[in-house]
């Protein structure tokens, strides 16, 4: 039988060495001058949405950009890509945040500063509406990817995750006694 695959998804992953210790210090020092705002947050501290503009995350605004050039050319995107904002999140014990989607940008994505396991994995869900009305019985194995509903992808100390920005996502509950910090972003394109 021939099979081809069409419209997938695709999450992009890289693997980057920054100060962290550095990172969680600053990230934690803004965070006790500043009350942050209140997004998809339960619990947990959303900072402002100028990230990119603060000179002591200049390092990680270089990676995250570098990152993003790499998806551009995997993408065939013909401009350049420009961060249209970028925020940090700290979730203690017990926080989460909610299933959302990032409208007005291109690609979404996410740093781990500081995290485990436990601290709360991020979920993808299928965005396919019509996998969602249809949930036939399967065997009792384990399932190839193109047939999963949902992914859970675990948190891992410094990794950047791009995806685009309509896939719907959450982070689940925060279950251990480590602040699970990390930096989320926003991609557009030039001129959009």
């Amino acid at each position: 039988m021939i099979r081809e695959e069409f419209f997938p998804t695709s999450v992009f992953g890289k693997d980057i060495k920054l100060d962290n210790n550095k990172l969680v210090e600053d990230i934690i020092a803004w965070s006790k001058k500043d009350p942050g705002v209140s997004k998809t947050n339960s619990k947990g501290w959303h900072s402002t949405t100028d990230m990119q503009n603060k000179p002591e995350y200049k390092t990680l605004v270089d990676e995250i950009m570098n990152a993003s050039k790499e998806v551009f050319k995997e993408e065939f995107l013909d401009r350049e890509p420009v961060i249209g904002n970028m925020w940090a999140n700290i979730n203690p014990t017990g926080a989460t945040n909610t299933p959302h989607i990032h409208p007005n940008s291109h690609f979404s994505g996410v740093y781990y500063v500081n995290t485990n396991p436990k601290c709360g994995v991020l979920k993808i869900v299928d965005p396919r509406p019509g996998a969602q009305i249809i949930m036939p019985n399967r065997k009792k194995e384990k399932l190839p990817k193109h047939l999963w509903k949902e992914v859970l992808l675990d948190p891992v100390v410094g990794r950047i995750l791009i995806f685009p920005a309509w896939l719907w996502h959450c982070v689940e509950v925060n279950q251990s006694n480590q602040l699970r910090i990390s930096v989320s972003f926003n991609i557009i394109q030039h001129g959009f």
